[in-house]
């Protein structure tokens, strides 16, 4: 019996999750759980790299512990954020993190954003890869680097010593041609970025070799190192159980979308719509739905005086005797304006956008809970409204898979606001698909259509109408 492990580090937390095969099902557990969070230095927001790969080995080690070693090792993280290495392989530090605001004096790049999008299809976000990129040349940076390596590509060098450039992570950057799937030099050209720091791409599922044997000895075992779908959001759509559904994959982010070809009309590109790598080749057409992010805000300046769950009860009470058309034209306002990127203070920004746009002000803990669900249920709906338009299909239901599945008051609003019916679950997406990928690199599951059975075999998946 072969084990692999996921090792699916997000932007506030991370986990290694070991799964097995046992004949058509797949069995997975966790081993390991740590928290992440950029920190702030010299006025930057940045990741602790050293930290984060502490973590990596210290799961490892927790496998060997149990007896339970893996064949094989793969990670996945977030997307844009990036390690530069100089000639020597030495690291070019911080790896600054996505929230820091530095990229707003380049956002207006020496290329236009209609051209941009139609090269690229990528959203345009403050954070996109191509913009750090410019803050860097700006600074002096790119001087010496001579390769970048997103973040699961340079923690998979750190275990292995193997330089690779994944599909999935690298259509984040806004520097991916979207017909050719490879980087796109006349745009490389234009920003005047070093083509020398942008290596080959390779696929998911490509096993880049063994441990080092440096790690080996640490860890206690020897495991290949696989590219999964190191983007997080590919790996999780890889354990839709319905594929070609309407999807969100929900955390910190909702990434509302569907499976398909690239869209790069004007109109797209207006409704600010991205078109990244998916872990088989299909382009994942999507959007970037602030998502819980805004709750986890509200908590933190609530003092952590409430749980997660808490805010649902109250929420719900407040909400329940509502009709949700009524409740979502008087609460709802527009979840996705720059003002709650990186707020210095969460329920200072909705307030103010409720002042904005007319809406009754909140005050109480449970008014500012039932403002973000339901503008959350909103934006889903208008969002599910605009795909069907843009992708000329029509969709049936909603899978929303990811750690964002298990709350219960969001799925009913969101059903409800739909007017069809949300598939809940599989809660470690992420982890699955990331097993599931090297599972398929290795012959031990044949084919994506059999991974997809496989998944909808092993796991619940609620369903809310």
């Amino acid at each position: 019996m072969n084990y692999h492990l996921a090792i699916d580090i997000g932007a506030s937390s991370g986990r290694h999750i070991l799964g097995r095969l046992e004949g058509s099902r797949l069995v997975i557990e966790e081993v390991h759980r740590f928290s992440n969070g950029p920190q702030e230095k010299n006025g930057r927001l940045v990741w602790d790299t050293d930290a984060l790969l502490k973590e990596i080995i210290a799961g490892m080690k927790k496998c060997a512990a149990l007896g339970k070693k893996p064949a094989a090792v793969g990670i996945d993280t977030w997307g844009v954020d990036y390690v530069l290495l100089d000639g020597d392989d030495r690291e070019i530090l911080p790896a600054h993190a996505y929230r820091d605001l530095r990229t707003e004096p380049f956002l207006e790049a020496p290329v236009g954003e209609d051209e941009l999008y139609r090269h690229t299809g990528i959203q345009k976000q403050s954070f996109n890869t191509i913009y750090q990129l410019l803050a860097d040349r700006a600074e002096g940076r790119l001087k010496k680097a001579e390769r970048m390596l997103l973040l699961p590509e340079y923690f998979s060098w750190k275990l292995c010593g193997v330089k690779a450039a994944e599909y999935t992570e690298s259509t984040t950057t806004g520097l991916l041609n979207v017909a050719r799937q490879d980087w796109d030099r006349e745009l490389l050209g234009k920003l005047d970025l070093p083509p020398r720091i942008f290596g080959e791409i390779k696929k998911p599922g490509t096993i880049l070799g063994h441990l080092l044997p440096a790690i080996r000895d640490e860890v206690g075992f020897d495991a290949e190192v696989v590219l999964p779908a190191t983007h997080d959001t590919a790996s999780a759509v890889l354990a839709v159980p319905s594929p070609g559904s309407l999807y969100i994959s929900s955390g910190t982010w909702s990434l509302m979308g569907a499976e398909g070809r690239a869209i790069t009309s004007d109109e797209a590109r207006r409704l600010n719509y991205t078109n990244e790598g998916g872990a088989t080749g299909k382009i994942r057409f999507q959007k970037n739905i602030m998502g819980l992010w805004v709750m986890q805000g509200l908590r933190k300046e609530l003092g952590d005086a409430y749980s997660f769950q808490d805010l649902a009860d109250l929420a719900e009470k407040e909400i329940g005797g509502m009709n949700i058309e009524e409740a979502v034209r008087k609460f709802a306002i527009d979840i996705n304006d720059q003002r709650f990127f990186a707020p210095k203070s969460m329920i200072t920004e909705l307030k103010g956008q409720c002042g904005k746009e007319g809406r009754p002000i909140p005050e109480s803990p449970v008014e500012l809970a039932s403002c973000i669900y339901l503008s959350l249920a909103y934006s889903y709906s208008t969002s599910a409204d605009e795909i069907e338009r843009l992708t000329g299909r029509k969709f049936d239901h909603l899978c929303i898979v990811g750690g964002g599945s298990k709350d219960d008051l969001l799925n009913k609003l969101s059903a409800a606001a739909l007017k069809r019916p949300v598939y809940a679950g599989p809660v470690e997406a992420t982890a699955i698909g990331n097993i599931v990928m090297q599972c398929l690199a290795r012959g031990e599951i044949g084919a994506e259509e059999e991974a997809r059975e496989i998944v909808k075999d092993s796991f619940e998946v609620k369903v809310i109408s």
